[in-house]
């Protein structure tokens, strides 16, 4: 039962960063959009915003991991 509940807590972790990664490219889009201009300007804050929340799924990767074992 342990390795179960690690593999849901994997899937819990991604689903909070699946929508923040869409939230950060559907803000880069719309100020693109609207100043088209602005894009090379705002580009650097998509991939630093991209990367930020990425790092939450690694660290709910991280913690199923190191929790596994520690639940029995």
């Amino acid at each position: 039962m342990e390795g179960s509940l690690s593999s849901v807590a994997v899937g819990l972790a991604a689903i909070g960063p699946g929508i923040g990664i869409g939230l950060v490219f559907a803000a880069y889009i719309q100020s693109t959009a609207r100043q088209p201009e602005s894009a090379r300007m705002t580009q650097p804050f998509l991939w630093l915003g991209f990367a930020l929340v990425e790092a939450l799924v690694f660290f709910g990767i991280a913690f199923a991991f190191v929790f596994r074992g520690t639940s029995g």
